[in-house]
């Protein structure tokens, strides 16, 4: 049966999910606030900044006034960045149906949220903001996936966590066909954890994976190989799931399943992980030279040319970190990289030594 969805974010990742729901018969509307987008989208059925020799759906379209775009839908996925995931939410506030909780609400947003007690989780902070309908109903949705693949009808797997059963159950059914396979969870805490810190544990392993092909980088480019690169994974994983048991994660196969350490791996090891990207152009190509400590990187983050967002969130984790008194050598060094306090050879470094 074919039902009313509304995608806020019009990325390469909304524009994949709203894909996969327009191509199952579903009417689709994405919202973005580009007018370049919009126009490639409805004219051209295609969004060729963020994906690039993808056909659309006709039945696919896109819409630049997000009240509209909200209005009298059924369902509503938001995949807006981090950095604007909050500012998103507030402008949909005065939409009927949100006020009356008529709508089921999913987020494929990775990241943590600022605000006066420190970083927070994504669900729990919008359910601050979100009507009481709406707690302990949204829906947290994560996986080891990239949007060139899913938009392509690769076979990939996703997690649809959420407190209510029945929700996760709706997404789930909502999302799967033959080649998105989804599955319900219960541990919205740890899935969250997982998705976001992964991305920052991509970035120290772009840079590794960049070392490992160098001709020269101060010496360190004939110590690392693929054993290393599972040592920082694994290293990484552990971290991850440190993290997640300290912020209430409710079960430790989360982290053992693909919400964990699949999701981990393909960020870490694919070539369209934009982390991973980061990361090996921090040694390839000093990236980080214009910027003279984190909070510029994240203020003029678009002149990068593409959101890796671990940038957002290794500031988040380094300070829950401190919070709860945690040890992660990796998002604390990685920290200090971005924040220009140390070069990326002395954390390569001190990493290895730490491991002995």
């Amino acid at each position: 049966m074919s039902v009313n969805i509304a995608v806020l974010g019009a990325g390469a990742w909304g524009t994949a999910v709203a894909k996969v729901l327009a191509e199952k018969g579903h009417d689709v509307v994405i919202w973005s606030h580009s007018n370049a987008a919009l126009e490639d989208i409805n004219l051209r059925h295609t969004n060729v900044r963020y994906l690039p020799d993808v056909a659309l759906p006709n039945n696919l379209r896109a819409c630049g006034d997000i009240i509209e775009a909200v209005n009298g839908k059924e369902y509503l996925i938001l995949a807006t960045p981090s950095l604007y995931l909050l500012d998103t939410v507030k402008q949909i506030l005065t939409v009927p149906s949100i006020r009356e909780g008529e709508v089921a609400i999913a987020v494929l947003t990775k990241g943590f949220l600022p605000s006066a007690k420190g970083p927070r989780l994504i669900l729990e902070t919008l359910e601050d903001y979100l009507p009481g309908f709406y707690r302990q109903s949204l829906v947290y949705i994560a996986g080891p996936s990239h949007a060139e693949e899913v938009s392509r009808g690769k076979i990939t797997g996703l997690i649809a966590a959420s407190e209510s059963a029945k929700n996760s159950i709706r997404f789930r059914d909502l999302l799967k066909s033959s080649r998105l396979l989804v599955f319900s969870s219960f541990d919205v805490r740890g899935v969250q954890v997982a998705a976001a810190a992964k991305n920052v544990v991509a970035i120290a392993f772009g840079m590794l994976d960049a070392l490992k092909t160098a001709n020269s980088y101060f010496g360190l480019e004939d110590l690392f190989g693929d054993g290393t690169a599972s040592l920082l994974l694994a290293a990484g994983l552990n971290e991850i799931q440190t993290l997640g048991k300290a912020m209430g994660a409710t079960h430790a196969e989360t982290f053992t399943s693909i919400s964990g350490v699949g999701d981990l791996d393909v960020t870490c090891r694919s070539v369209f992980g934009r982390n991973r990207r980061f990361g090996r152009e921090i040694i390839e190509k000093n990236i980080l030279k214009p910027f003279s400590n984190l909070d510029d990187i994240i203020a003029r983050i678009e002149e990068i040319g593409y959101l890796p967002e671990g940038v957002v969130a290794v500031g988040h984790v380094k300070a829950l970190a401190e919070k709860l008194k945690l040890k992660m050598p990796i998002a604390t060094g990685l920290y200090q990289i971005l924040n220009r306090e140390t070069a990326p050879e002395n954390f390569l470094r001190s990493f290895v030594k730490g491991m002995e």
